[in-house]
């Protein structure tokens, strides 16, 4: 199984997908993840919109990409992106 990293809000940090453990999305479009540890660590993973909110699975769809890297080879990171008026999750290899 690969690593599969996903970029924090702000693109300056990254959270590996396998410590997460829950994710939200609240009706401003912020999506924050809450990690795997003790101190119940919540990190933002998409700023709240100030424009265009994503879908409403756009968690859902977050999940489903992770699951699709998993089998891949080598360590990906996903990366969220509005471009053209959709949002769609975009991955690179490491």
């Amino acid at each position: 199984m690969s690593e599969v990293w996903i970029e924090a809000a702000g693109g300056h940090d990254m959270v590996r997908a396998d410590a997460i453990v829950m994710l939200r999305l609240d009706k401003t479009g912020r999506l924050t993840a809450q990690l795997r540890d003790d101190a119940k660590v919540s990190v933002s993973l998409l700023g709240g919109a100030t424009g265009a909110r994503p879908p409403d699975d756009f968690h859902r769809q977050l999940i489903r990409a992770v699951a699709e890297l998993a089998d891949s080879s080598g360590a990906q990171l996903l990366r969220a992106r509005h471009e053209s008026g959709v949002w769609r999750w975009i991955s690179e290899p490491l």
